[in-house]
């Protein structure tokens, strides 16, 4: 595994959940972003209207927040999830998601 002094990963998961009994979606999407902000090694996690936005040093830990909002939102009730992800390495600066807008979560 490289190691990078200035890596920063930013990513962007937006997880619809299908099969749900309401044509809200509040529920499943409140409980994926907590159990993204419980992810250990986020440092930032944000909650757009579009999805969330979340920062770490390694992917390991944007890997793990995916899983565990897709595990969130299985345990819903959500007989299907669709998710979108977009994710964005830098190597060679570090920049945070606070340089930006949008609802801010930090990690304590």
């Amino acid at each position: 595994m490289s190691t990078y002094n200035n890596r920063t990963i930013h990513a962007e998961i937006s997880t619809v959940p299908v099969g749900t009994n309401n044509t809200s979606i509040s529920k499943e999407v409140a409980a994926a972003f907590d159990a993204i902000r419980k992810t250990k090694g986020i440092k930032t996690s944000k909650l757009t209207a579009m999805g969330t936005q979340l920062e770490a040093n390694s992917m390991r830990p944007i890997l793990d927040a995916i899983e565990a909002a897709h595990e969130a939102v299985k345990s819903t009730g959500a007989k299907r999830i669709i998710s979108s992800i977009k994710i964005a390495e830098r190597l060679d600066a570090s920049r945070k998601l606070d340089d930006g807008g949008g609802r801010e979560v930090r990690d304590s």
